[in-house]
């Protein structure tokens, strides 16, 4: 499976290394994350999930480069786990 920085399905984005939280379940040391603030997955998220469980959060589409594993990782504000960005050398002074 070729992981290269894959493209989003829902949005056609770069998706972006996300560092897995220390003690987590995923295997690897990251995951692939749709942050693109306009992506359907996660836009659509804050409505979904407020009219199905009365939460205001939301989700963005992450893609696990070892398993192929793909869902939602779940998200409580726009600038929610960007922290834990891994930006190559080139892209993070392009990058919010």
């Amino acid at each position: 499976m070729d992981t290269a920085h894959p493209l989003c399905p829902h949005c056609g984005s770069r998706m972006l290394r996300w560092a897995n939280p220390q003690g987590s379940s995923w295997g690897g040391e990251f995951q692939y994350v749709c942050f693109h603030d306009e992506c359907p997955y996660y836009v659509g998220g804050w409505t979904w999930m407020q009219s199905h469980y009365n939460v205001a959060v939301s989700y963005r589409y992450r893609l696990d480069p070892a398993t192929g594993q793909h869902g939602p990782l779940p998200v409580w504000s726009p600038q929610a786990l960007r922290s834990d960005i891994i930006f190559d050398a080139e892209e993070a002074p392009h990058v919010r």
